[in-house]
């Protein structure tokens, strides 16, 4: 039986197969549709469950037929290639419905002569009749499932895929010469080599599948057939199989490869339980908003929270703290002063809590102090205060900083320099009660004196 006989063979073998489980796939699909709408759906797997809930991984063993050629073409070293046997072991990782990792061990025999005449090595210039090669090799691959036949119903039972990965290939070339006497290699020679395959895989039951499939080997070298003819003729060899694959894991649950997402995603819009889980997710949503709605609500429209206000049903535009109570400032003319009188026109000047930056509030005055100031030749203390928070070093410079920042404006107004004396007297000498808040605010301040 030469290489094609078989070839032609495998072929029928893919056919039949291949009509046999779209009967038992249709049939499958009908009595799954029978039963899908009484099945409890709380013991199925569920689309976003996670791998945990399917079998991933599993073994197979496979052999077939070796060529030192390859579907696709290519010139070889002798022209008349040799069908021989070689075998296999798989270990898969399914990691998603459609794509798996899986680790191949093969070994074999290739082997092919020369039937018109005579192979002549391009190297030494000697001629060969034939050669036969052993090899092993191990390799790691990608596989993709990118179609199967029961595609629209509710179980697959027939995927295809295709591979492709590298490895290593071992290999042993013994070459026949013209004589008649075989020259074999002393060593075994190692290359690398990349596995490019197409296959069809047929469901037997939950455990065990058939898998029908053709591969071709790339190898990185030119030392396959032991003779360097035709280069690079020989740098490539396929193996076609058939082999059973058992999936690892218990029996109560199904293998990820097998998985249809789309069923799955149809049944599980339909399913009783998840309604019930989204009626409550939203009744869950619907009380967080509500809570948060109410520790929104502001009735008497202060700024300050129902939940935190104080004091409800403040008067529309009074001014509040952080408790939502009113902001009590004292009157100017109520405050008793412990040093002598500012001078008149001249107003004190306020700053905010740590800041010596003026306030636009206090232009106004300012101004009138620099025109007062440029219609006359008298001397004033810019004296700069600063209210109890803080070290009193600390205050020492801020107030001065406040003094400083009121000469400067004054100072870019037309105002001599020299008439303006700086002074920072820090916390002390206030003019209100430091205890409170109202009382530190007039404190932050600056005055002139004469």
């Amino acid at each position: 039986m030469n290489y094609f006989t078989i070839k032609k063979i495998a072929t029928l073998s893919i056919v039949l197969l291949a009509s046999v489980s779209m009967v038992s796939a249709q049939t499958d699909t009908a009595k799954s549709m029978k039963k899908m709408t009484m099945a409890d759906s709380s013991s199925k797997p569920k689309l976003f469950g996670g791998a945990g809930q399917y079998n991933t991984w599993s073994i197979g063993i496979n052999g077939g037929v070796t060529a030192p050629s390859v579907a696709t073409g290519g010139v070889n070293s002798f022209d008349h290639n040799k069908s021989e046997i070689g075998y296999g072991l798989s270990v898969k990782d399914q990691l998603s419905h459609a794509f798996g990792l899986q680790l191949d061990f093969h070994g074999g025999k290739l082997a092919g002569n020369d039937n018109a005449a005579y192979t002549i090595d391009d190297v030494s210039g000697a001629q060969y009749s034939a050669f036969s090669t052993k090899f092993y090799s191990g390799s790691l691959s990608g596989v993709v499932n990118f179609g199967n036949i029961s595609f629209l119903h509710r179980k697959n039972s027939v995927n295809f895929y295709v591979s492709g990965g590298a490895g290593l290939d071992w290999y042993k070339p013994t070459p026949t010469g013209a004589d008649g006497n075989s020259v074999p290699y002393n060593n075994y020679v190692k290359e690398l080599f990349i596995p490019i395959g197409a296959g069809i895989k047929f469901k037997l039951s939950e455990q065990f599948d058939f898998n029908l499939g053709y591969t071709e080997n790339f190898v990185d070298g030119f030392n396959l057939t032991g003779v360097h003819a035709h280069y690079p003729a020989q740098n490539k060899y396929s193996y076609g199989y058939a082999g059973l694959e058992y999936t690892l894991g218990p029996k109560s649950k199904t293998s990820l490869q097998w998985v249809n997402p789309i069923a799955q995603m149809y049944d599980e819009l339909y399913d009783a339980e998840l309604r019930k889980e989204v009626e409550a997710l939203k009744g869950r949503v619907a009380n967080v908003e509500n809570a948060v709605s109410d520790l929104k609500k502001d009735s008497d429209g202060d700024g300050v929270a129902d939940q935190f206000d104080k004091c409800p049903n403040t008067p529309a535009g009074t001014i509040v703290d952080g408790s939502g109570c009113p902001i009590i400032f004292p009157k100017r003319d109520t405050v008793k002063l412990s040093v002598a009188p500012t001078v008149a026109p001249y107003g004190n000047i306020q700053f905010e809590f740590d800041n010596s930056v003026l306030k636009t509030s206090a232009y106004p005055v300012l101004d009138a102090t620099s025109a007062d100031l440029k219609s006359n030749s008298s001397t004033v203390t810019v004296a700069g205060y600063a209210s109890s928070e803080g070290t009193a070093a600390h205050n020492l410079r801020l107030s001065k900083d406040r003094a400083n920042s009121v000469k400067t404006y004054l100072v870019n107004s037309g105002v001599d320099p020299k008439r303006l004396i700086v002074k920072g007297y820090g916390e002390t000498h206030p003019i209100a009660d430091n205890s409170t808040e109202e009382g530190r605010v007039i404190n932050r301040r600056v005055e002139f004196h004469k």
